[in-house]
């Protein structure tokens, strides 16, 4: 059991720390706010809360667990208001505890403000210092926190330009809802790491992170919201303004090789195509002779699809997903320990008896799972486990969201091809190149961050800001 997450390592796959909801002028705020988030649970399974007001005040609940758990009988009945955020949450800066859960509401001398933070930000310990020792007492460990911080304490005159100071001073990952007792504010950093999409509802404006979240609540999505751009949205409508000029757009190619739902538009274009494209790519860069080709589902089920047109290989569903897991799941023994891996994934056997199989998985990091999969594979009778990952070798971990383990941790980082085929067992193992995974991409490939492939970081690293900046050296 990970003791600071509460949860056992078979749900320890990559992890984005965060989704957001927010919407404004809406009589049934919360409500719609709620089915939001609902559509945004792949994004973060820790924490959800949501804040409202009615005008004059802001109220807000969150909880520990799924969003469903969370707003479980009569809850939304009490968050009464037209304007409303949203917020589901995996810790990548901060423990998983209640405190840290948000959104984040902080009372201040001239109202009320709350926070909801998709990122990581890279200089949050160096900006925390500074403000402790101007005399800010933090209530979190949540880099989010210092964000309220900055507004509060800028010396600006107009609520916009304390907004945009506080902003400007941030470096790193994030895409963010602001909510007082009469406006929204929603924006992204000037990189545009993670996504931030604006939509309207019956004349209400609204903000997700994931067109998938519009599609739910039958709004319409309207454009992205730009890097470095910051929307204000109140009772006179939308006001645009831009947090810098210079942007490079470097936007986290693993919202589509993994994050985002496969229905949803991300950077302006759909997931599940890309993931498609990624397969076919797969297939003419490392082909196999095989008898059928079977996803790891649910994030491997695209880039097989592509593979096996691709191939001309029968795509199956060979392994079957067990949908009904709670992250509550509690291994009691050592007995229960051992067959973790089947209770979520279980391979069907009478498809697998005597055939070349080609796994086809979105990402390998530390192999132990992959390990344990390959294993029940082959007790269930396959001949030939070949495996194709629809991305590069991971070799370096992430500072803008992603919880990547450290280099050390990372198996493509301190083992040859051979080693990787070996440790995890298989006959055969084949990575997209990143030429080819650019080549998949809908936009051009200048515009993505590759760092945790190539360790070509788009921003320097200030201060400590988790567990794997403790490494001396990128």
């Amino acid at each position: 059991m990970n003791k600071k997450t509460g949860t056992h390592p078979i749900y320890s796959g990559l992890k984005e720390n965060c989704g957001v909801f927010g919407i404004f002028g809406h009589r049934d705020s919360a409500r719609l706010t709620y089915l939001g988030l609902y559509a945004l649970q792949h994004r973060g399974q820790e924490s959800a809360g949501i804040a409202v007001s009615d005008g004059n005040h802001i109220k807000s609940y969150k909880n520990m667990g799924l969003v469903g758990d969370v707003f479980a009988g009569d809850i939304l009945k009490k968050l009464q208001g037209k304007l409303a955020i949203g917020h589901v949450r995996y810790s990548t800066t901060g423990s998983s505890s209640l405190k840290n859960a948000q959104p984040f509401v902080i009372d201040y001398s001239k109202g009320s403000i709350a926070i909801a933070h998709n990122g990581n930000l890279v200089n949050s310990q160096y900006l925390r210092n500074k403000l402790e020792k101007s005399g800010s007492i933090f209530q979190t460990t949540m880099d989010s926190e210092i964000i309220l911080h900055l507004f509060v304490k800028s010396k600006k005159k107009s609520f916009e330009q304390k907004i945009i100071h506080a902003l400007s001073q941030l470096k790193g990952a994030y895409s963010i809802v602001l909510l007082t007792e009469d406006r929204i504010i929603a924006a992204r950093d000037s990189y545009g790491f993670r996504p931030l999409c604006l939509g309207k509802i019956n004349g209400s404006y609204c903000v997700a992170s994931e067109t998938c979240a519009f599609d739910l609540i039958n709004s319409k999505y309207i454009r992205d919201i730009e890097p470095g751009e910051v929307l204000f949205i109140d009772k006179n409508g939308i006001r645009s303004r831009k947090l810098s000029t210079k942007t490079r757009h470097s936007f986290c190619i693993f919202e589509y090789i993994y994050f985002s739902r496969p229905d949803s538009n991300i950077f302006g274009n759909n997931v599940y195509l890309a993931r498609k494209r990624m397969g076919r790519q797969l297939a003419g860069e490392c082909p196999v002779e095989a008898d059928i080709v079977v996803p790891i589902p649910d994030s491997g089920m695209y880039a097989a699809l592509g593979y096996a047109e691709e191939s001309r290989i029968p795509f199956e569903i060979g392994v079957i997903r067990n949908h009904y897991i709670g992250r509550t799941f509690i291994q009691p023994s050592q007995f229960v320990r051992d067959i973790g891996v089947k209770v979520k994934l279980n391979p069907v056997r009478e498809l697998m008896h005597n055939k070349r199989i080609v796994i086809i998985e979105d990402s390998i990091v530390r192999g132990t799972t992959s390990k344990k999969r390959i294993r029940a594979l082959r007790e269930a009778g396959a001949k030939e486990v070949h495996m194709r990952v629809s991305c590069p070798p991971h070799r370096y971990p992430c500072f803008y969201g992603i919880d990547f383990p450290t280099k050390k941790e990372l198996i493509a980082n301190n083992r040859t091809m051979q080693e990787i085929c070996k440790f995890i067992g298989l006959d055969s193992i084949g990575y997209l190149s990143i030429e080819g995974l650019l080549d998949s991409m809908p936009l051009a490939g200048n515009k993505f961050c590759t760092a945790c492939f190539t360790g070509n970081y788009p921003l320097k690293i200030k201060g400590k800001i988790s567990k794997h900046s403790l490494e001396k050296k990128l």
